[in-house]
């Protein structure tokens, strides 16, 4: 017989050895790249932003939906609820005004987005003002341009949006 056609594997262990690696050896080199490639971060539950809770954190409802005529939805929001005794109550006008300002009006006032007039700026307010407290808060109430019917304050009361439009009024004065 001929030594030319024999194979380096003489032994049923050898080959054994040899499919083992050939499965082996590949998975370890891609769990290496991978580990390499995240940048050596880990998935374990020690760190912050894989743990359990920050999980719950990320993905937990930012509010809940009540009619008021509805009692068995103010039946299932009890955190809804609680939330809102929780709030501290306004003190006056001017500080509700400028609650509302914060929390609604700043995000394109502030920076003029969309041609908003910014906030302390005169000559821009000046032309707006001559509409007065009463036409001005029409304006937020029913919408102008870019912005929409009651701003970002979709449910603020008309009260708070025309405190609001008295701390605007207030900075251009």
């Amino acid at each position: 017989m001929s030594d030319q056609h024999s194979s380096p594997i003489k032994t049923p262990k050898q080959l054994v050895t040899v499919v083992v690696l050939a499965f082996v050896v590949p998975i370890l080199l891609i769990i290496l790249l991978a580990s390499y490639a995240a940048g050596g971060r880990s998935t374990g539950e020690g760190t912050n932003s894989t743990s359990k809770t920050a999980i719950a954190e990320r993905l937990k409802p930012i509010g809940t939906v009540a009619f008021a005529d509805s009692t068995a939805a103010a039946a299932e929001a009890p955190a809804a609820t609680q939330m809102a005794a929780a709030a501290p109550a306004k003190k006056s006008s001017a500080g509700a005004g400028e609650e509302t300002y914060q929390q609604a009006c700043s995000a394109c006032h502030a920076a003029g987005i969309a041609g908003a007039p910014k906030l302390g700026d005169k000559a821009a307010w000046a032309p707006r003002l001559a509409l007065g407290l009463d036409g001005l808060t029409a304006s937020v109430v029913k919408g102008k341009g870019a912005m929409p019917p009651r701003g970002a304050a979709a449910n603020a009361s008309d009260a708070d949006l025309r405190a609001a439009v008295q701390y605007i009024i207030g900075s251009v004065k």
